[in-house]
């Protein structure tokens, strides 16, 4: 990057295809984790994934601000000779990748926003729900470790399987997700998360949600599923003030790929193929 950082990439497909895919990963403050999605489509277009710096294999230690993760996104974009690219964002990749398009309209083709970005008074019915999912004890468990500085590895993958875990349809194969994923994608970088949050809420994404309208690619789409913790009717009042077509994937919470393979590959292969 301009400012010396090193930020970690792969590509997979034909790169000499165009316009390619650029995945975008949630958190803030976690390494990427859409393999599994990336390779639904590999083989119709290239499809690049990052690690945001500060995680995983971009190590970089500063201040995080959405302005310079937009700025990262449009050098490797000239890195990798990519005038436009299809953005397929997952979570806070969604709010990164609106962000991008207020920035640089002209440089996205496509965009599929997948389980995001939630703007609006969406935060207290998640809370509610998660705390519905969750036993007594399992909520006083992890209000426990969020106190707890520093933590142990063993009290880290604890916190992050009970704070992801209710993000699933299924309870059983939540958990083990949860495990997995708590095992996988660290470790979490707290001070990006903070950092980033403070600004979305200072500098929320709804701000500018008609700007966006007005910049958004012809082809934009938002999925979500249907049984996210987070409310699908924010998501719903989103897709309708940007004007764009939403997709309810039933039996799926927050990474729906999971728990819906098929329906997820078979709709973005239908959204690149056209």
């Amino acid at each position: 990057m301009t400012d010396g950082a090193q930020i970690g990439w792969i590509a997979l497909g034909d790169k000499a295809r165009t316009p390619p895919v650029v995945m975008l990963h949630g958190g803030p403050g976690l390494p990427d984790y859409l393999g599994e999605v990336a390779a639904m489509v590999a083989d119709l277009v290239p499809v690049y994934r990052y690690d945001q710096r500060g995680t995983g294999r971009s190590r970089w230690r500063g201040r995080h601000c959405f302005a310079r993760h937009v700025d990262d996104l449009a050098e490797l974009l000239d890195a990798w000779d990519v005038p436009e690219a299809v953005l397929i964002g997952h979570s806070y990749g969604t709010d990164l990748a609106s962000r991008f398009c207020l920035r640089h309209p002209d440089r996205v083709a496509a965009m599929v926003l997948l389980c995001g970005p939630f703007v609006g008074d969406w935060r207290a019915g998640y809370r509610a729900e998660r705390d519905r999912r969750m036993s007594a004890a399992q909520q006083m468990r992890l209000r426990e470790l969020e106190e707890l500085t520093p933590r142990t590895n063993e009290q880290e993958v604890e916190l992050l399987a009970l704070a992801w875990f209710t993000d699933h349809a299924d309870p059983e194969r939540g958990w083990r997700w949860a495990m997995r994923g708590a095992s996988q994608r660290r470790p979490v970088n707290w001070a990006m998360n903070s950092e980033l949050g403070d600004e979305g809420r200072s500098d929320p994404l709804e701000r500018h949600v008609d700007r966006l309208r007005a910049c958004l690619p012809a082809r934009t789409e938002v999925l979500g599923g249907a049984d996210d913790p987070r409310p699908l009717s924010a998501l719903e009042a989103l897709a309708l003030r940007l004007d764009v077509p939403l997709t309810r994937i039933e039996g799926a919470g927050h990474e729906p790929w999971l728990e819906q393979f098929d329906v997820v590959r078979a709709h973005l292969r239908r959204f690149l193929l056209a």
